[in-house]
């Protein structure tokens, strides 16, 4: 080991800050120098960076606590605030100190003697005078102190501010110093990069100089940061190891681990530090218990002064958090490095979504306009719209609604054939396929992040233990005998087996709750739909389709609306039943059971107007009853395809403007003016409120992260709506495109000014999500196959043209649809109250439906077309589905997962490590050589040949998750 290796593991080099505060404690404490300490208070010392660093303006603030805290009207007076900070300073000096194992014993002799002098009783923790503390909050400071004294012994260094300008909240700042970010990030298997630079070469082949000339066009598409200009250089990475530490580029050691990389270090000690007291578990426990209100790190710095030094995050905000940028790339290295790989995943994602939308859109918006182009030559439309069209329909409903010509329902036919031609069927296909293109592309896309971001070895550890399972598991040893206390316990299916079936019960009373508000509002279609038809005024009678159709789709979305928050409540509370061991577990079940809930919430209500609207009806004489009064409802002639758009169109835009965009952005902002309030910063002064607020205490006004799950809830709901049912409604995709270009700016803007700053978290994928997308899309498949079969006239209008057409054409397809029903049959008290409300009397309507005729020998019976086309639809579905599948497995094995200049370039990275060992070793042998005498160098030599062949490939298998 060398000499720079082993300073990194005994005594890191100090900066100048370090080497001069043992004199500086000197001046402060044995020499009565007490003024030196008005030098770093926060309004005089401009090295503190406004709450960035420690008081001494060098050690930066890595991770902030925060605590309550009672005061005295007055304040806090000096020699109080002198003593906790001259406290501090011992504990940091004595740490430094070579006799740094008997510290604990100085630090309370000095911490005694302070206390047996003539000074009134000081409280150590609060550092007030004379003030007695409920049994509580002396609980709970106890149990700070005994926490923030294990943080110590581990190495850390910790600032307290309880002088702060936000009443009652104590902060406690926390700095990692050189040799615990050192030893953690050996702990964690954390890359970092070395000091050797190689270059990505490009390929030379025909496809690659059309991307090169493709990207070059694109340039002005790019963000301006530093990482584009550097996308073809890239660092060799290894495994940090104290050891060796001459491989990595130390020359700044206070900028070697970013911001980032150390508040996860320390939010690393943080969470496996434990306290003894009520089975205390790491700062979760210890934040659920209320010792800590809160834990966050830092941002980098303000977004918003002019004139103020540049960091990451006022970066962010210009190039990405800003919807002036809306059409530009996100500069997904920039979100990597500054939240943490977990948070750029999720962006990446977003992003490449948003992208394979725009050909979506496009081939959507040219299927609807090919409708449009198409609605005169429809023959069914023309049919149904033509003046000398007399055909007498049935009532739609009893009594008070009469006999009408199918010629009104001109405009609901040629509107239906908007969405319901030929080319849907060519979009439902071409989205299928589109859909396992994306999922393919992003496989690729996620490999290629991997790499860049040298996460191709990394592999998911286990994670810590949550501090609510550990205590049930401390709870069901302390309660068996004392000799099986010994053994080391853990909750098994019997221990949850009570939350199991709570969850069954309260997911299927969830599901029953969605299905019994649908059916609510069905009748309230049937209900209103009478109510309109006896209406005096004209204009309401002949919108009654209208009005009933869009009423009940808005009623549907604010339930909706509701529900989420409800289910969303539930799903947590369920997943806390169940105790998961760690938080990964946690997050997979909080994921499942939310989609679940909120996956039947949302399309619920469509696939009732898809797939059962309309077959449930009966035929007039024998109508089907709800509660013996609500007659159930039928589609119009144009069948229920226009009002499943219509419900899919308001339930889509509804959740995408109210719920994704309009909460995201008033809720985060309701919520930091109530915590401004509560802070009682309103009651200051006002020379109190120009004061700058530190950093620490800026954060603190901010949201916390709450996790990304609502982020991926909202899209996958979203991908659901563009594929699930895209037959019937072509311009989803162009939707789904306009509001993610806001989604994404929206998701930005909220990330780096609107939440504290979270805890880098590192991944490799997206986790469960990208096995839900994938269930969505082979769901998608069978869905949009029923949906043309079924809810569209495709497969009745093939049917009749190819099978009972007398030329060949569409001509007579409306007639052959429509059955005859003789008036006379209808049962009594159920015919119309207006028989002649056509100016005539009618002896036969007809209604849609493949029956026999009253005359028949078998009258009001299903005929045999019903059969033929019933045959041709389900194998119109098996086909369909069996096609459509097989066709995105072939594009599924066509598109290979890791790109081919990935798979060279990471082989290229293996031979360049391997190198990179050896002329560490040939160095270390020269070293040797130089030192040993004659004789030794034979030995020495032999024994280096013996090992030659065997070294690289040691180094290989040490090395081979690069």
């Amino acid at each position: 080991m060398t000499e720079e290796a082993a300073g990194g593991v005994d005594s890191p080099p100090r900066s100048g800050s370090e080497t001069q505060a043992p004199h500086f404690l000197q001046d402060v404490i044995f020499h009565g120098k007490f003024k030196l300490l008005k030098s770093l208070t926060p309004e005089e010392n401009t090295n503190c960076h406004y709450g960035l660093y420690f008081e001494d303006g060098h050690r930066r603030v890595d991770y902030v606590l925060t605590y309550p805290v009672k005061k005295p009207a007055g304040g806090r007076s000096s020699r109080q605030s002198t003593h906790l900070l001259t406290e501090n300073a011992v504990t940091r000096s004595l740490r430094r100190s070579p006799q740094n194992q008997d510290k604990s014993h100085l630090r309370h002799q000095h911490l005694e003697s302070m206390k047996d002098s003539s000074s009134p009783p000081i409280d150590m923790e609060l550092g007030l005078q004379g003030e007695t503390l409920s049994s509580h909050e002396d609980h709970k400071s106890f149990r700070r102190e005994e926490f923030e004294r294990k943080l110590r012994d581990m190495g850390l260094e910790l600032e307290k501010d309880e002088d702060a300008k936000i009443p009652g909240v104590g902060f406690l700042k926390i700095h990692a110093p050189w040799n615990v970010l050192c030893r953690e990030a050996e702990l964690m298997k954390l890359k970092m990069p070395t000091k050797k630079v190689y270059e990505v070469k490009q390929s030379s082949s025909v496809m690659e100089k059309i991307t090169c000339l493709f990207n070059k066009a694109l340039e002005p598409l790019h963000p301006h940061v530093e990482e584009i200009q550097h996308r073809f250089i890239k660092r060799l990475s290894h495994t940090f190891s104290r050891e060796k530490q001459h491989l990595f580029d130390l020359s700044d050691k206070d900028y070697f681990f970013d911001s980032k990389t150390r508040s996860s270090i320390v939010y690393e000690i943080l969470k496996r530090t434990k306290c003894k007291a009520k089975y205390s578990m790491g700062i979760t426990s210890l934040l659920g218990s209320g010792v800590y209100t809160a834990a966050y790190p830092l941002h980098d710095g303000d977004i918003r002064e002019e004139g103020v030094e540049s960091n990451d995050r006022k970066l962010l905000y210009e190039e990405w958090a800003n919807y002036s940028v809306f059409y530009k790339y996100q500069p997904i290295g920039l979100v990597r490095k500054y939240f943490g790989e977990k948070i750029g995943l999720y962006f990446a994602w977003l992003g490449l979504y948003t992208q394979m939308l725009i050909p979506a859109s496009l081939v959507g918006v040219i299927v609807f306009l090919y409708g449009c182009a198409t609605v005169d030559d429809n023959i069914p439309s023309m049919e149904i719209c033509h003046p000398r069209n007399n055909i007498t329909m049935c009532p739609l409903c009893d009594k008070v609604c009469s006999y009408w010509k199918l010629s009104t329902a001109c405009g609901t036919a040629r509107a239906s054939h908007l969405f319901d031609n030929p080319a849907t069927v060519f979009f439902s296909i071409f989205m299928a396929l589109w859909a396992a293109m994306f999922m393919e592309h992003w496989k690729r896309r996620q490999m290629r992040l991997n790499y860049e971001w040298d996460l191709t070895g990394f592999e998911d550890e286990e994670d810590h233990p949550r501090a609510e399972y550990e205590f049930r598991v401390m709870q069901k040893s302390l309660s068996k005998e004392p000799v099986s206390q010994h053994k080391m316990e853990k909750l098994t299916c019997r221990d949850r087996l009570p939350a199991y079936m709570t969850n069954i019960v309260m997911m299927l009373l969830m599901i029953g709750v969605t299905f019994a508000i649908v059916f609510g509002v069905i009748l309230y279609r049937i209900s209103t739909k009478a109510a309109l038809h006896i209406s005096s005024n004209p204009i309401t009678r002949s919108h009654v389709q209208l009005t009933v159709k869009t009423t009940a789709a808005i009623i549907n979305l604010v339930v909706i609306l509701i529900l989420d928050e409800v289910y969303g409540a539930v799903a947590r509370w369920l997943t806390v039943l169940e105790v998961p061991k760690t938080d990964k577990s946690f997050e997979e079940r909080l994921i499942f059971k939310t989609f679940i809930l909120k996956f039947v919430n949302a399309f619920s209500p469509i696939i009732y107007i898809a797939f059962f609207r309309g077959r449930l009806v009966g035929r007039p004489g024998s109508y089907l009853y709800v509660f013996e009064s609500y007659r159930m409802e039928e589609c119009a002639h144009g069948g229920c395809l226009m009002e499943l758009c219509i419900q899919l169109s308001i339930t889509m835009l509804g959740k995408q403007l109210i719920q994704n965009n309009l909460f995201e952005i008033g809720i985060p902002k309701l919520k930091k003016l109530i915590r401004y309030i509560q802070s009682e910063r309103g009651a200051f002064q006002e020379e109190e409120r120009q004061k700058k607020l530190q950093r620490y205490e800026t954060d603190h006004f901010l949201e916390p992260f709450a996790g990304l799950t609502p982020e991926y809830m909202e899209m996958i709901i979203q991908f659901g709506f563009v594929t699930l049912f895209v037959a019937s409604f072509p311009l989803a995709p162009l939707f789904a495109l306009l509001n993610n270009i806001i989604e994404i700016r929206l998701d930005a803007k909220k990330f780096v000014a609107e939440l504290r700053r979270p805890v880098a978290a590192r991944a490799k994928d997206i986790g469960i999500w990208y096995n839900i997308l994938r269930g969505v899309a082979k769901v998608a498949v069978i869905i949009n196959a029923f949906v043309i079969s079924f809810t569209s006239d495709f497969i009745p209008r093939m049917v009749y043209q190819y099978m009972y057409s007398p030329d060949g054409s569409m001509h007579g397809f409306v007639n052959h649809t429509l059955s005859y029903f003789n008036v006379s049959h209808f049962q009594e008290g159920k015919e119309p109250m207006d028989p002649l409300h056509l100016g005539y009397h009618v002896e036969i309507c007809r209604y849609k439906d493949y029956r026999e005729p009253p005359l028949s020998a078998t009258p009001y019976e299903i005929s045999k077309e019903f059969w033929t086309v019933l045959a041709v639809r389900l194998a119109f579905v098996i086909v369909f589905q069996n096609v459509v599948m097989l066709m995105s497995d072939i594009v599924d094995w066509l598109i290979p997962d890791i790109p081919k200049d990935i798979t060279l370039q990471i082989h290229k990275e293996k031979i360049l490590l391997v190198d990179l060992f050896m002329k560490e070793e040939q160095g270390k042998i020269h070293i040797l050589e130089r030192t040993l005498s004659p004789s030794d160098k034979d030995a020495c030599s032999r024994s280096h040949n013996n090992n030659t062949t065997a070294h690289p490939r040691s180094v290989l298998n040490t090395n081979s998750n690069v």
